[in-house]
């Protein structure tokens, strides 16, 4: 179900395209995030979602996390939960 029959030519990659679906970037930016939780999931349970988050607030710029965080607000479909736990805390201020 996620083939669409529109014509998305993925020969470009990760095309900037402003118009049309979000969804492959949504794809690659959860892709990412799982990425980086699985980096630190070797990790004690609140050490991997702490780095993880810490990682994400470093290195990913202000419109992937914004794009990461409406991902998180409605589910997170597809987010492992270290990388789920991780980015609904990235959103509030670092309070313990």
């Amino acid at each position: 179900m996620s083939h669409s029959p529109h014509h998305h030519d993925h020969s470009h990659g990760a095309a900037h395209s402003q118009s049309g679906s979000h969804k492959t970037t949504d794809d690659r930016l959860v892709y990412m995030a799982n990425q980086i939780a699985t980096f630190f999931s070797t990790q004690p349970h609140a050490e991997a979602v702490d780095g993880t988050r810490q990682h994400i607030r470093k290195f990913w710029d202000p419109r992937m996390r914004t794009r990461i965080a409406a991902i998180v607000e409605h589910g997170g479909t597809g987010l492992s939960p270290i990388a789920k736990e991780a980015l609904e805390g990235l959103s509030r201020p670092a309070v313990s």
